[in-house]
């Protein structure tokens, strides 16, 4: 087992982001150590993150998960919402997903970060796209490790479903290109129901929206939609480099790495490029819905 540590301290962000007029930007903060997750430390880490999440101010998600197989072939951008959607959940109800990443950020100014790992998904036997798992395993993904040492997912579902991060007002979220990310994390957050294979997603773009707000708040907020409205290039990784941020420590550039970069990228563009006014821009996941 490995011991819950406390939070890492993020000086730089010790400011009380509510001020009506934002702080001048600190510099960029060090690597956000990022806590990998297995079978043998959940249960730690799930105390710790309960503890964490109770002074949650912004939290980050990203979902790493075996590709788009249904719709691969169509132009999204010619599809009218509803279809967007559609094509969305005939993927995420077919397809396992692989890792959660989470940060967040508390009312103290420290970060904390989590990758957890799960087990399921067999390559060899679950339906993926090649090129999707070729990219992880570049990455530096393991899926031997996931087989062998991966979280149950009715431990993990039940664990985050107690964490005291969803279902709560008072915490914005943030994702990159977030439509799968938020998809899957509602599929993960079902994952103990159906004999572990998880509730489908809601029928509609209108139930799903509805099923978003109500597990993460109406405070969701897309990367994409901040980073394209000041002209950084695509990509979330192009953007923390033009932003100067700091990748996640300890970890290679996989889910939790994401949810950092994510978060560090949200905040930057809030409260150094918009000065604290985002409002335009919330609600508005990008992937499905059409501006």
């Amino acid at each position: 087992m490995h011991p819950a540590q406390p939070p890492f301290p993020m000086a730089q962000y010790a400011l009380h982001y509510h001020h009506a007029v934002p702080m001048p930007p600190p510099p960029p903060p060090p690597g956000i150590p990022v806590r990998t997750v297995w079978e043998d430390n959940l249960e730690p880490e799930l105390v710790f993150l309960r503890n964490f999440a109770a002074n949650a101010r912004y939290a980050a998600v990203t979902v790493h998960y075996p590709g788009v197989v249904h719709g691969a072939q169509q132009s999204h951008g010619l599809m009218t919402a509803e279809a967007r959607y559609a094509t969305m959940k005939a993927n995420a109800d077919a397809l396992k997903p692989i890792q959660l990443g989470l940060a967040v950020y508390n009312d103290f100014g420290h970060v904390a970060a989590w990758e957890f790992n799960l087990r399921g998904f067999h390559p060899a036997a679950d339906p993926h796209a090649p090129s999707s798992v070729e990219y992880l395993k570049r990455r530096g993904l393991s899926f031997r490790d996931h087989q062998a040492h991966g979280v149950a997912a009715a431990r993990l579902a039940a664990g985050l479903d107690g964490c005291g991060l969803f279902r709560r007002p008072g915490v914005s979220w943030a994702t990159y290109a977030g439509a799968y990310h938020v998809a899957y994390l509602l599929k993960i957050l079902s994952l103990g129901n159906n004999g572990g294979g998880g509730a489908l997603l809601p029928d509609s773009l209108g139930g799903f929206l509805d099923a978003v707000r109500q597990c993460l708040g109406e405070d969701v907020y897309d990367v994409v939609r901040m980073a394209a409205d000041r002209g950084l290039p695509p990509g979330l990784e192009r953007v923390a480099a033009d932003l100067s941020l700091v990748p996640a420590a300890l970890s290679p550039r996989l889910a939790g790495a994401g949810s950092v970069l994510a978060l560090q990228a949200f905040m930057r563009l809030k409260y150094y490029e918009f000065g604290g006014e985002v409002n335009r821009f919330r609600g508005l996941i990008h992937g499905i819905q059409v501006t």
